[in-house]
């Protein structure tokens, strides 16, 4: 998996592109923290699209534990704002209609929603369209 970023002043994109991979997963989140660390974000939009791969019901229980347990650690750091907002935008099978691993992430505490429409995903994040970070796949 690979992760291209970039932000505005507003909102931190991240683009993920290749075959799902739990390690990746996780590797990959650190890297997205990391940057809205960096950037001060509130507002982050991942974008897996691009990903291929169909996780298993225990990889998307531990990513979504993962995630949600990492960002806190990151709260409690003070590296990222405890209202930082997640939106996946994915496709299935790598999106499962059941939202489950969304379903941990948020009983663990995180402020995180998946969909499948990435402009549905911005106005969850209250951001418009046009923000002109939703054009080009980076």
């Amino acid at each position: 998996m690979t992760v291209h970023i970039d932000s505005d002043r507003r909102l931190l994109r991240a683009v993920l592109a290749g075959t799902f991979d739990p390690e990746d997963a996780e590797r990959t989140f650190v890297e997205v923290l990391d940057a809205v660390a960096l950037r001060k974000s509130h507002v982050v939009l991942i974008d897996g699209r691009q990903l291929a791969g169909e996780p298993d019901v225990i990889h998307r229980f531990l990513y979504g534990e993962f995630a949600a347990l990492t960002a806190k650690r990151y709260v409690l750091a003070r590296r990222i704002p405890d209202a930082a907002q997640f939106a996946y935008v994915l496709q299935e099978p790598v999106l499962d209609p059941m939202r489950f691993g969304e379903a941990v992430a948020l009983h663990w505490g995180m402020n995180v929603k998946a969909f499948e429409n990435p402009e549905v995903a911005m106005e969850w994040l209250g951001m418009g369209a046009g923000s002109g970070m939703l054009s080009g796949r980076a």
